[in-house]
């Protein structure tokens, strides 16, 4: 049997064409593909996610704090808060795994995940801050590494005669301290600056290291036996105090001492330590899971290292920092464990080894932070979020972003000026977790779009898991400082709206707009239109446009009148698609929406090509919308001899002459033009829109069960001078309850007048509009006013409307003299036998009455007659009662 299947691909495959960003994307891949092997990165799962990741997590809590936990909360609180820490972690992790394994996965790490699901304000906002965050990470470890240098070498202040030992040597002060620092920073920026590679080779050596002190300390445990530890001096809270504490070894009793908590005062800071506070001091090691995602440009397969690696790291600290956390709580006295934090050194077989452990630990974390920051700021220099800021971190050599290590390394260094650990310690750990909400946040809002793009072969999380991450997140940041979380959220929100407004449009996609499609749909099928009621009724128009160019005025207007409804405007363009290679409306779209954008309008758009404008608003008719939200009222220029003119030139270029096909920013500003419509037409040239054409699009609109509006004058109507004039009384909005079609009839009560003021009611209820006075014009014969009792129902009914308006009449006479006598002997003949007929079939009843009224309207909505009857309204020569009020629609 013959196979099918290459056939079936190379036709979907021809079939559904790309657009212009996935061709995009697949050229960079490809071009990445294409890319020389010397600039390809070389790092694997282990060397480039495992080693960077525990490093950062074991760093100085592991060996200095975990005495402090233990000793404060006790056994069952330390694995406590181990678990809570720990899932919080992992719900990020998972999240981090997650995105990582979605498609390709660039320099940049976290900011590149969160940039390109979120979009590039909240991307932009949160990797500032991540880069920040490792800026003042990396200064952490640094000061940390400073004082426990200062602690085993330097010579205390107050000692300027008695010699503490002989390698206590290194003077100590501030600006020696600041030297210090200064001195391991320059070394971390020099293996930074030569490339990840070396910074790998060192890392892989400091994490022997690490795990030789790891062993060392572990089997201290078991093969020492009970001794005295004297306690150091800055332990001692006065000369009563014990001086010496016991360590008992693997003992059954100590054990259960130690199990409950014991909260007293931390004799490093002087203050009075509970739960929220140590959880604060364990979480610190915990905050360093992003280090291998932020190596993600200088890996082979992010999408299979990232996973596997920062699973595997976050399960073993998890082992160790517990197995640690039992053997303190089964071998150490509590006051051991309370006054002396480096208690691992004194009951270690060789004590300089621990040392050797902290420093290494302390500074693969420095080295870590600093090249994550240089990345992640080279990131944003190449996404171009802040313009020309940073255009010089765009530079790099081998791969390697040598002027994003120097910028760096000198935020470092300023940030060392601070001098104290615990300064920026509250604020490096509130950022980082900001950062793990955001993460989840991405995650969350991927899987809520339901994106059919959003596949990862990372499949072990939910939208439950998401949430529990971003909740933990944000209880962790204010449990550790309120005050810092909420500078850093401000601050977060600064940055979203400096990129949101200075920032370029990017191609990456926004979740948002996944977001939204997602919940319109789900909504929109909700929105059953046999559930619609007339209370709720509100204009959902459709406004005819022939050339926006001429209808900005009206544009402008109707966006008022659409009182939170529905708004498209439709356009038609004369052709056949069977002659024309491509769609020639693609192309239309952009200057329709940018035109949008700048009359600032709610409005859809939607155009359509048909050899004809009636055939067109049919299929507009008939298409624009979704459910119940269709448009109920077909807006209408007037077919009137009025030359029309152009209001888009003349409202952004005054100068610019009005024949110009283009208007939008010239070249001479670097910006591509927005707008292309063709130019106005000229007086002398005919209508491609012909009278009878016309009158059959309302006829279609009104057997379509729609409201038709006709909207005349609107060219000389300018918004801003009726309501930009503080008038005390205000605008004045007329409305004149008549049928056109039959100007002699009397009635006011009927559906087209409670339509005129429906109207005038919503367009007094938006905001700009909201001092307006309404005018109710009714229409008499002459000598003859309105009788009291119509009067007063008249009254009653504006009443339970709820419509404030003022009534006048009006003398009508004329203008219906006027209507018979140009309509002429027949058209006259022509309505007086439809007004009998109308009346014949009020007469009778049942069915005859039913069909007798279908025969009617199909005279009534005879294009031939309607164009006979508004013959006088479409040559322009329709008469106004009063010269000083024109009705809007």
């Amino acid at each position: 049997m013959e196979e099918r299947t290459p056939l079936l691909h190379y036709r979907l495959a021809t079939s559904f064409a790309p657009n212009p960003g996935d061709v995009s994307e697949g050229a960079r891949l490809q071009s990445a593909k294409d890319a020389p092997r010397s600039a390809s990165p070389k790092l694997g799962v282990m060397f480039g996610v495992v080693i960077p990741t525990l490093l950062s997590m074991f760093s100085v809590v592991l060996f200095l704090r975990i005495g402090f936990v233990v000793g404060q909360a006790g056994l069952y609180q330390s694995i406590t808060m181990f678990v809570v820490a720990y899932f919080i972690i992992t719900m990020t992790v998972l999240s981090i795994c997650a995105i990582s394994t979605n498609g390709a996965l660039e320099a940049g790490g976290a900011y590149y995940m969160i940039s390109r699901a979120l979009g590039p304000e909240f991307g932009g906002s949160i990797g500032i801050m991540f880069f920040l965050a490792n800026v003042c990470g990396c200064a952490l470890y640094i000061l940390g590494l400073v004082e426990a240098i200062m602690f085993t070498f330097g010579v205390p202040e107050e000692s300027t005669a008695a010699f503490k030992g002989f390698h206590q040597m290194l003077p100590s002060g501030y600006w020696w301290c600041l030297l210090y620092g200064t001195i391991l920073l320059f070394l971390c920026f020099v293996v930074c600056l030569v490339g990840a590679h070396i910074y790998a080779k060192a890392t892989f050596i400091i994490f022997i290291i690490v795990l030789t002190v790891l062993a060392s300390v572990f089997t201290s445990f078991f093969i020492m036996g009970p001794t005295v530890v004297i306690l150091p001096e800055a332990s001692l809270s006065n000369s009563t105090s014990r001086r010496t504490a016991n360590y008992t070894g693997l003992w059954l009793s100590t054990l259960k001492g130690n199990l409950f908590s014991n909260y007293t005062v931390d004799y490093t800071t002087g203050g009075v330590m509970n739960f929220a506070r140590v959880f604060a001091v364990l979480f610190n090691g915990c905050t360093g899971i992003m280090a291998g995602s932020n190596m993600s440009g200088d890996l082979k397969n992010p999408s299979y290292s990232i996973p596997r690696g920062t699973l595997a790291a976050v399960l073993t600290t998890f082992i160790v920092y517990n197995l640690l956390s039992l053997l303190a709580a089964g071998s150490c006295d509590r006051y051991l464990l309370q006054r002396d934090y480096s208690f691992l050194g004194d009951i270690n077989a060789w004590p300089p080894m621990v040392t050797v452990g902290i420093y290494s630990s302390t500074m693969s974390a420095a080295m870590s932070n600093l090249i994550g920051a240089s990345r992640i700021l080279y990131a944003l220099a190449k996404d171009n979020l802040l313009g020309g800021v940073l255009a010089p971190a765009r530079t790099s050599r081998s791969g390697n972003p040598w002027v994003s290590v120097l910028v760096s390394w000198l935020l470092v260094q300023v940030v060392l000026f601070a001098g104290k650990l615990n300064t920026i310690a509250g604020i490096v750990t509130i950022f980082f977790l900001l950062v793990y909400a955001a993460v989840n946040l991405a995650c969350l809002a991927l899987e809520w779009a339901s994106a059919p793009n959003f596949r990862p072969s990372f499949r072990c999380f939910t939208w439950h898991t998401c949430t529990l991450g971003i909740f933990g997140c944000l209880v962790m940041m204010f449990l550790i400082s309120s005050i810092h979380a909420f500078a850093s959220i401000a601050f977060m929100l600064l940055l979203w709206m400096l990129i949101h407004y200075l920032g370029p449009i990017s191609n990456w996609g926004y979740i948002s707009q996944a977001l939204i499609f997602h919940q319109v749909r789900k909504y929109l099928l909700l929105l059953d239109v046999r559930k619609d009621h007339v209370k709720f009724w509100r204009p959902q128009v459709l406004l005819m446009v022939a050339n926006p160019r001429s209808c900005m005025s009206l544009m402008t207007f109707i966006n008022d009148l659409k009182k939170s409804g529905l708004y498209v405007l439709g356009h038609v363009k004369l052709g056949l698609l069977d002659s024309l290679p491509t769609d020639p409306l693609q192309s239309c779209y952009d200057s329709w929406l940018s035109l949008v954008d700048h009359l600032k309008i709610k409005a859809f758009v939607n155009l359509t090509l048909a050899d004809s404008v009636r055939h067109g608003v049919q299929n507009l008719l008939f298409i624009s919308g979704f459910g119940g939200m269709r448009p109920n009222t077909l807006v209408l220029g007037f077919y009137d001899d009025c030359a029309p003119e152009d209001g888009l030139n003349s409202q952004l270029f005054p100068s610019l002459s009005f024949g110009s096909d283009v208007v939008g920013p010239t070249a001479d500003s670097g910006q591509q033009s927005s707008f292309f419509f063709p130019s106005v037409r000229r007086s002398e040239e005919s209508k491609y829109l012909q009278e009878e054409e016309y009158v059959s699009i309302i006829a279609d609109a009104v057997k379509m069960g729609k409201n038709v509006a006709l909207a005349r004058y609107f060219n000389q109507f300018s918004r801003e001078d009726v309501l930009g004039h503080q008038i005390s009384a205000g605008p004045f909005v007329d409305v004149w309850p008549l049928n056109l079609l039959h100007p002699d009839s009397h009635g006011y009560v009927n559906i087209c007048s409670l339509f005129l003021l429906q109207l005038a009611c919503v367009l007094r209820e938006t905001r700009a509009w909201n001092q307006a006075r309404l005018r109710l014009f009714l229409c008499v014969e002459a000598g003859c006013t309105l009788p009291e009792d119509e009067e007063m129902k008249l009254r009653k009914m504006l009443k339970e409307l709820r419509i404030s308006a003022q009534v006048q009449t009006v003398v009508w006479d004329q203008v219906v003299a006027m209507h018979w006598q140009r309509q002429g002997g027949r058209e006259e003949e022509d309505f007086l036998q439809n007004e009998r007929s109308r009346q014949g079939c009020q007469k009778k009843g049942g069915d005859e009455r039913k069909t007798c009224s279908k025969s009617c309207l199909g005279q009534e909505l005879n294009p031939q007659l309607l164009h006979r009857s508004l013959k006088p309204l479409i040559m322009g020569h329709m008469f106004y009662p009063c010269g000083t009020t024109t009705p809007l629609l």
